[in-house]
């Protein structure tokens, strides 16, 4: 690698970075605030929130990766251009598709990384955010009993908590009934208490302090109140159901899976091409990590002279605006109006071709600006706007 390779890499390596872990943060910012409120609703633990999170992140980096490059290589040479370097690197016979060098091993490595991501660890984190999401809504992880609400147990057993401090360790307030075998039932207030596990799964000891007890049975000719300092209360816990198996939808499946169900001839029309679908719509996301270095140069420099930053708007726009394509046309290959390969395939040359274009233009055609029609409509809206202004003061003085 020669110093302008080594340069390069150091231009490119930190806007990617930066906005690889930005564009993490934000999409994990904006499920963060559903996931408490979730995990809050159901009463678990605050931990489970970072465990949710932890199997999204997969999903973030599947879509963070080819934005993190298209907007690395574009600033990189967005700051070569603004700087004059690149007139430099071109006077002395440096062409774009040299300096497309650096650029295209970032993206093979990235185009590696998001294929392992999207083809097979994205599948195994989807199924244990579902499963974790089965475990909440069941209680399994503790999260059974909420704090102001009656909760029904097995057998005949409520029990209703006031407070909750210390991460639910600590209860105040507590009112329990229970029936009990015999027909009867037992009732109990109490000021505090905490749950401890026993040797049985199916069942835990829920430890009162400072509390009356109220027991009647049919044997009993009146029922008898107990006043205790410190008691011992069985609750049966309801029996825990088992979580599905994994790849009842196709964002669980791995690419070999869905290579399977696809060729599968005795398969459901439906199952063959939802899964035929999936999997084309992860190779052409992958295959776009391609395409992204010579977007990127073609819209990060500016033209001569212009401080113009439009190319990066666009940019966004275009990656965005793409992949919501692919989502559509993943969704008609499913629904097996169109071919799942035409339906992915297609777009994917239209916006090749429409890149390759653009590339060409940058770099082969003298002065040529593959978006100067763009910039030239920003840059009279800016005079207009700018001219009109002082007239407005000016007017206003007067």
């Amino acid at each position: 690698m020669t110093s302008i390779d080594r340069y390069m890499a150091r231009l490119i390596a930190v806007p990617l970075l930066a906005n690889l872990a930005i564009a993490s943060m934000l999409l994990a910012l904006d499920r963060m605030r559903i996931l408490f409120d979730f995990v809050a609703t159901e009463g678990g633990p605050v931990s489970v929130v970072w465990q949710l999170l932890a199997n999204l992140l997969p999903e973030y980096l599947g879509l963070g990766i080819p934005i993190g490059l298209l907007l690395g290589v574009l600033l990189a040479f967005r700051r070569l251009a603004m700087s004059s370097e690149l007139d430099v690197l071109r006077a002395v016979g440096i062409s774009y598709v040299r300096l497309l060098r650096v650029p295209y091993m970032f993206a093979i490595g990235l185009a590696v990384l998001n294929l392992a991501i999207v083809g097979y660890v994205q599948p195994w984190a989807r199924y244990g955010y579902e499963q974790l999401n089965f475990e909440l809504r069941t209680g399994a992880l503790g999260a059974s009993i909420k704090v102001g609400e009656f909760t029904n147990f097995p057998n005949g057993a409520t029990v209703r908590i006031e407070e909750s401090q210390d991460a639910g360790r600590n209860l105040r307030g507590i009112f329990v009934h229970k029936d009990t075998p015999g027909g009867g039932w037992i009732a109990v207030t109490a000021a505090s208490g905490r749950f401890f596990a026993t040797d049985n799964p199916d069942e835990i000891i829920f430890r009162l302090s400072n509390g009356t007890l109220v027991n009647a049975d049919p044997s009993f000719k009146a029922p008898r109140v107990l006043t205790f300092t410190s008691h011992d209360l069985p609750i049966p816990l309801p029996r825990a159901e088992s979580f599905r198996g994994r790849g009842e939808g196709n964002l669980e499946l791995t690419l070999p899976e869905l290579v399977k169900n696809g060729r599968d001839r005795a398969a459901p029309d439906k199952l063959r091409n939802t899964s035929l679908a999936a999997l084309h719509f992860r190779l052409v996301e992958v295959a776009t990590i391609f395409l992204l270095p010579m977007l990127a140069i073609a819209l990060g420099v500016p033209p001569k002279r212009s401080p113009s930053a439009i190319g990066i708007f666009l940019s966004i726009v275009m990656i965005v605006t793409y992949h919501k394509i692919n989502e559509n046309a993943q969704s008609l290959g499913s629904l097996g109006l169109v071919d799942p390969f035409v339906a992915l395939w297609v777009p994917f040359v239209v916006f090749a071709a429409l890149i390759f274009w653009m590339f060409y233009t940058i770099a082969y055609v003298p002065g040529g600006q593959p978006i100067g029609w763009l910039e030239r409509g920003a840059a009279r809206i800016g005079k207009l706007v700018s001219a009109r202004i002082p007239g407005r003061r000016a007017a206003t003085g007067g």
